[in-house]
């Protein structure tokens, strides 16, 4: 394997083996891409946040707090996460 060759091009064997044989080492700033990496995460879990306003049938809303109890969330954040997994 040449030692040129990018991270990008290695394959995931190839990785391993580096990284077991003492053959990985890091390169320029770490902590400077961990934080870099550390704040590109945050951006994407976080995200920027938009409040609305729905109506919804009170039955429907008993329901989603419900399941919402059940699986020990508030019903905000389920309902955040239904809609995300229905759009993505």
């Amino acid at each position: 394997m040449s030692k040129n060759k990018m991270a990008e091009e290695l394959s995931e064997d190839e990785i391993i083996a580096l990284s077991e044989t003492d053959g990985w080492a890091p390169v320029g700033d770490l902590d400077g891409r961990r934080r870099f990496w550390q704040e590109a995460a945050r951006n994407t879990i976080e995200g920027k946040r938009q409040r609305i306003s729905i109506s919804i049938p009170e039955r429907d809303l008993a329901r989603l707090k419900a399941k919402a109890l059940e699986e020990g969330m508030p019903y905000q954040t389920l309902i955040n996460s239904i809609l995300h997994k229905y759009v993505s």
